[in-house]
């Protein structure tokens, strides 16, 4: 079995938790979630759910668009 290794950028969730200088450990407390799954997360490895990705939003204060790369070029 082949491994993908170029994931897409799927979200931007790692950069905007950066951005506010918040830590996957918060969030995951934010979101009652283990810290595995938020760091899966930020690494595209797997993908939130868009309600969680709604979820996140709100706790961050932005628009969902803004955890959400373009796929448009």
């Amino acid at each position: 079995m082949l491994i993908d290794m170029s994931k897409k950028a799927i979200n931007r969730l790692k950069a905007v938790l950066a951005e506010q200088g918040k830590t996957n450990k918060w969030l995951a407390e934010k979101l009652d979630k283990n810290e595995t799954t938020i760091s899966r997360w930020c690494t595209n490895e797997v993908q939130p759910s868009m309600d969680t990705f709604v979820d996140i939003a709100k706790l961050l204060n932005v628009d969902v668009k803004e955890l959400i790369n373009s796929t448009k070029k």
